[in-house]
């Protein structure tokens, strides 16, 4: 293809430089020249951002295949949705998209087979799209719904209370709400939620979020009437997520820092307004509350397990037991059912569903309907109804009923697609790391696949945060299928999938390892004649989009094309801005001497080299993104212009109204996969 250079617009440097600290206590001074990028509402960012779309919308305007894509992602997109339902009272309640809404909208019913009605529809609240739902908890009794809405991809959240007879809200509205659900009292009288202080002039986007505080708000009464019920200005980093027991006598609190999975767990008498009994007052391990019975709390912790186990926790003798052991896959979540427990472990990278006693003894396996994820679990501890949602790779997410004991799943819908997934199939495969890590990967492609080295391939990874990538549907990966493109998602080191030992390695000082584990699955690609170098992308978002920097600036011979979406770039500042501090446990700090070393060895912004010919790059990132500020995608913009010395395009998409991906409208989110199917095909290959 020959090559297309863009002509890009000015970035002006400046000449700030901060100064850091390394372990031997010299200064180490790092020039930030972008630094003015911080500020995203000032007129030279807001000109220099209208001059790189200007050019961006230029190039992606010459790509032959987008008007193709769009067309066939609208046809992919359009058919029905079906959330997996959950139950309150006697009333049944889900979330539908019938094609194209750019939000899904909230139904209820009296059957899980329906007929449903329209409970809420987000797409009556703006214009365009953008005020999404962003929380929706149903008291006991299934009469009053806290919801809460997200505006143009922001975190804030505003709670609002709607009656589910009449379909009319009350005047109740909470503001400055973020990161928290609402938690109801049994009487369905009122609601635990968590929030900030009112952010101060010009820090709505960018102030860090500290000293979350927990609320109680009773229904018709107006917020500054609410009742604080936790804040530790002492600790401005922790956060507060309340848990209150099936009978009605507890309230149980998980104490948060940041992202890091370990906390604390306080627990006190419901409505007591008495001193918290600290079950786990240090930050040793992760607790989760699964379910109480009379004066045992069963939790599931890492404690001495790092795949985890479910403990029995007597609160009057002070007795912990091991109620099911720590087994051999991880153990990702634990739901209370009628004198039970379901279980969903990952095994390699996939879900099992298993049935469990209160007494710890194993009853059976819950067949699934494939190798795939659960997008979805609801259950009560008083019924037997429980509602799955299954996904694959090549199957959408469908809803399931499971009746307790003994029933096996059935499906409540079926797939509505306009795309022939039995022409394609999955396989799993493993890379070797750098230190001889096995590292998982699936693959997704038609059937009989030649491996001649030339597929367009996309690589997908993330690896942080204990977070796993598991199989999952995407409209959006088909369109690329069809035209005989390869998709590939790798289980990196930093993730969940084995548990926190493999958590732990991806984090701090070995976060190395998570690159080479992305780089050991490209090289394992192209070592088995999947694909080559010039027929290689790399795709990530968020920590995934730090993941495609990283590698793009240490291996930029190995790929085409690289598509960072959202990402964190700059890893020496990204602590300043939102809920960024919340992200140290897995990255580390510059302002502590110890880390300055490593982050800078990986800071994407920091390790672009001028004159270096780099992959075709096609940044993402939304103008009002409140968890990772554009910025970081800004400043590396900026930066991998100026020092890129090839000739293959380095652009910006930046979507105005938009976030960090969390309630995209529907419309928003195929034009966006449109372009990146589109730069891709234009990098990678064309149809096979």
């Amino acid at each position: 293809m020959p090559p297309v250079t863009p002509s890009y617009p000015e970035s002006p440097r400046g000449d700030h430089v901060d100064v850091y600290t390394d372990p031997h206590g010299r200064e180490v001074r790092v020039p930030d020249p972008y630094r003015w990028l911080e500020d995203p509402d000032s007129p030279q960012t807001r000109a220099w951002v209208g001059a790189q779309n200007r050019v961006t919308q230029a190039h992606l305007d010459t790509l032959p295949a987008r008007a193709a894509y769009q067309e066939r992602l609208t046809a992919l997109w359009n058919y029905p949705k079906e959330g997996t339902p959950w139950k309150r009272g006697e009333r049944y309640f889900r979330q539908f998209n019938p094609g194209l809404l750019n939000q899904p909208v909230l139904e209820v019913a009296d059957s899980p087979r329906g007929p449903w009605r329209t409970l809420l529809d987000p797409n009556a609240l703006s214009a365009d799209g953008t005020v999404a739902l962003a929380g929706a908890s149903v008291s006991e009794d299934g009469e009053r719904l806290a919801y809460g809405t997200q505006s143009g991809g922001s975190d804030w959240v505003t709670w609002q209370v709607r009656d589910v007879s009449s379909g009319e809200d009350l005047p109740d509205r909470l503001d400055w709400s973020k990161f928290s659900g609402a938690e109801w009292l049994p009487d369905g009288s009122g609601f635990y939620y968590s929030a900030y202080d009112a952010p101060g002039q010009g820090g709505v986007l960018t102030g860090a979020n500290k000293n979350q505080r927990l609320m109680f708000h009773r229904v018709g009464s107006p917020q500054d009437e609410d009742t604080l019920v936790v804040a530790r200005p002492d600790e401005p980093d922790w956060g507060f997520d309340p848990h209150v027991t099936h009978d009605g006598r507890l309230l149980v609190l998980h104490v948060w820092k940041g992202t890091d999975p370990r906390n604390l767990l306080w627990v006190r008498e419901l409505g007591s307004d008495g001193p918290w009994r600290e079950l786990v007052s240090d930050f040793r391990a992760s607790f989760s509350f699964i379910a109480s019975e009379e004066d045992v709390l069963l939790l599931r912790t890492d404690e001495d397990a790092p795949r985890e186990k479910v403990i029995a926790w007597n609160l009057k003798t002070g007795e912990r037991r091991d109620l099911i052991p720590e087994g051999p896959h991880k153990l990702e979540y634990v739901l209370p059912v009628p004198d039970g427990l379901l279980t969903v472990t990952l095994v390699d990278a996939s879900h099992r569903v298993n049935l469990y006693g209160r007494d710890g003894a194993h009853r059976r396996e819950i067949p699934l309907p494939g190798l795939g994820s659960l997008m979805g679990i609801s259950t009560r501890e008083d019924d037997p109804e429980v509602f799955l949602g299954f996904t694959s790779f090549l199957t959408p997410a469908l809803p399931y009923r499971l009746l307790l004991p003994d029933g096996e799943p059935e499906p409540l819908a079926e797939p509505a697609l306009t795309f022939d997934a039995s022409a394609y199939e999955v396989t799993q495969e493993f890379a070797t790391s750098r230190d001889g890590t096995p590292v998982p990967l699936f693959i997704v492609a038609r059937k009989g696949m030649v491996r001649d080295g030339g597929n367009p391939t996309l690589l997908y990874g993330y690896g942080g945060f204990n977070i796993s990538l598991t199989p999952a549907f995407s409209p959006s990966r088909l369109a690329w299928l069809e035209r005989g493109g390869v998709y590939v998602q790798a289980n990196l080191r930093g993730g969940g999938e084995y548990g926190e030992e493999w958590h732990r390695a991806g984090t701090l000082g070995q976060k190395q390892n998570v690159f080479d584990d992305f780089i050991a699955v490209a090289e394992h690609l192209i070592a088995s004649g999947i694909t080559s170098p010039e027929h290689l992308g790399i795709q990530g978002g968020s920590n995934g989009g730090l993941l495609v920097g990283a590698c793009m600036t240490q291996r930029p011979d190995l790929f085409a094309a690289a598509i960072p979406q959202v990402g964190v770039l700059d890893m020496l500042r990204y602590q300043h801005f939102t809920i960024g501090w919340a992200w140290a446990s897995d990255y580390g700090r510059a302002d502590d001497p110890q880390m300055l070393e490593a982050l800078l060895a990986y800071s994407p912004l920091h390790n672009l080299r001028e004159g270096t010919a780099y992959p075709a790059t096609l940044i993402t990132t939304g103008d009002h993104d409140d968890r990772v500020v554009p910025a970081h995608s800004f400043k590396f913009a900026a930066e991998l212009q100026r020092a890129h010395g090839g000739e293959a395009p380095v652009l910006i998409r930046i979507q105005t109204r938009a976030g960090h991906g969390a309630g995209k409208p529907t419309a928003l989110v195929i034009e966006e996969a449109a372009d990146v199917w589109a730069f891709l095909e234009d990098r990678l290959g064309g149809p096979r």
